[in-house]
């Protein structure tokens, strides 16, 4: 990495933007992040939305992405953010998939483990398909978090892991004959928001499988907001600032810097841009297609949801959408526009890693419960509509469960938007997750805006959405070498 000295601003404080901060900040760069909210976060915020000192995360709850992540791995790096109290936690079982009443599979940290769980011969293929790579999962993430065009550092690495990514998942989950292990990677699958019979869709599910077999689904410590605020705790120590409660709306704001990153969607920034942007960066920008969206709930729970299934209730992450093709249904019903009877849905019980998070108030125990179903982008349902639509989706794997909630609070898309505006039509993840957007994201040059001095650090960037910080990371890496 070149480069020292210079100043620069990051607009918008989500994990990418402090991450990119935080890369400025070491390399000498006077930097200063400017986020319109008046809290520091953006995806990684947490708050106690329904009872005072009851702790939910607003919207990002369960990261395996970060610790396979380069920045956390860096040994000059991820001891600092501890130092700033960045911990994280897994639960006694990180995640299980839930088909019905009876029947579910369990997702462990060890790909031996979660084999021996699954049916027949089913095991010994999950092991062989996941477990080499689990062992070398941090040079998949190397290869996978960045830039999907380049130069690979592990070129026989990143073939183990490309022979099977770059397939429909619907191809992929074939290898497994049990309806177990098949909805297991269907629902990991899922988190891409991609229908799951176009190519490459099993590439999300591929990199989560193997980053888990390694380091486990876990949460932060104290709040997904724990990562927002160690990376602010760098940035300050590296010389660096951070102003809240301040929207940049036009580059002329800012422009007095020598490098200008923008960890916003790319609506957002072409807006902030307006006529400076090159015509051809425009076109490509225009062509920029939007995935998915959730409708989240957030409850307070008397006690713990009454799963049917004994792993799930052990487990930081529950996966509900019934068999493979039962998920692969309801993605592709999403993807065209339409709200499907059963979406998929994910929860999780961070409690369970965290006891931190929960209260004991007049003897009764308190627990937070995080969850959304993924549903058209856009979709217009009221608060109501969307608490319906999650809560019934967790009914029918835990019977009892309504008699429990002590309280919720339902945010359908335009929520989320009006939360985080980089959450166009209530999508979480920057972008469709497609196979060209996979390898041009969201052009072939994806942190350049063709304006001197500026750089897109957000998800909508390769390599997309998740807490990995390599938006940007990367981002920064490549401001530096105009410095």
């Amino acid at each position: 990495m070149s480069g020292s000295g210079g100043t620069a601003v990051v607009v918008g404080s989500g994990p990418n933007g402090l991450a990119a901060a935080f890369v400025l900040a070491r390399a000498g760069v006077d930097v200063t992040v400017v986020e319109a909210a008046d809290t520091v976060g953006g995806g990684v915020r947490s708050s106690d939305l329904l009872r005072t000192g009851l702790l939910h995360d607003v919207c990002s709850a369960v990261h395996p992405l970060a610790q396979v992540s380069p920045l956390l791995r860096d040994p000059s790096i991820g001891p600092e953010l501890e130092r700033g109290g960045l911990r994280f936690a897994t639960a006694p079982v990180d995640m299980v998939h839930v088909l019905s009443s009876s029947r579910s599979a369990t997702l462990h940290t060890s790909a031996s483990e979660t084999g021996a769980g699954l049916p027949g011969q089913d095991g010994l293929v999950w092991r062989l398909s996941f477990g080499t790579l689990s062992s070398r999962a941090d040079a998949v993430a190397d290869e996978i978090l960045g830039p999907l065009v380049h130069l690979p550092r592990h070129p026989l690495v990143l073939a183990g892991f490309g022979a099977g990514a770059v397939l429909p998942a619907s191809w992929s989950w074939r290898r497994w004959r049990s309806a177990e292990a098949r909805a297991l990677f269907a629902g990991i699958a899922a988190h891409a928001f991609t229908p799951l019979h176009l190519p490459a869709s099993s590439a999300a599910g591929t990199l989560l499988a193997v980053a888990g077999h390694r380091h486990g689904w876990p949460v932060a410590v104290g709040g997904s907001q724990r990562i927002a605020d160690a990376l602010v705790t760098g940035i300050r120590r590296g010389g660096g600032s951070v102003v809240t409660g301040t929207r940049v709306t036009d580059l002329a704001q800012v422009r007095d810097a020598d490098l200008v990153l923008l960890d916003t969607s790319v609506e957002v920034a072409a807006g902030i841009l307006g006529d400076r942007l090159p015509a051809r960066v425009a076109r490509s920008w225009s062509r920029f297609r939007r995935g998915p969206a959730v409708a989240k709930v957030d409850y307070v729970l008397d006690g713990d949801v009454p799963w049917s299934s004994p792993d799930a209730r052990r487990a930081g992450t529950v996966h509900l959408g019934g068999t493979a093709e039962d998920i692969a249904a309801a993605e592709r019903e999403c993807w065209d526009g339409n709200l499907p009877d059963r979406p998929f849905t994910l929860v999780a019980q961070q409690y369970l890693a965290d006891p931190s998070r929960s209260r004991t108030v007049n003897g009764r125990r308190l627990n937070p419960l995080w969850a959304y179903a993924h549903v058209p982008a856009g979709w217009d349902g009221s608060a109501r509509e969307a608490f319906e639509l999650v809560t019934s989706q967790i009914e029918r794997a835990a019977p009892g469960f309504r008699d429990t909630v002590v309280d919720w609070c339902a945010s359908p898309p335009s929520v989320m938007e009006q939360h985080n505006p980089n959450y166009t039509g209530g999508d979480i993840s920057g972008g469709a997750n497609d196979l060209r957007q996979l390898v041009a994201r969201p052009g072939l040059h994806p942190y350049d805006t063709g304006v001197p001095g500026v750089y897109l650090c957000s998800s909508s960037a390769a390599p997309g959405g998740g807490v990995h910080f390599m938006c940007g990371v990367q981002a920064a890496r490549r401001a530096l070498t105009v410095l």
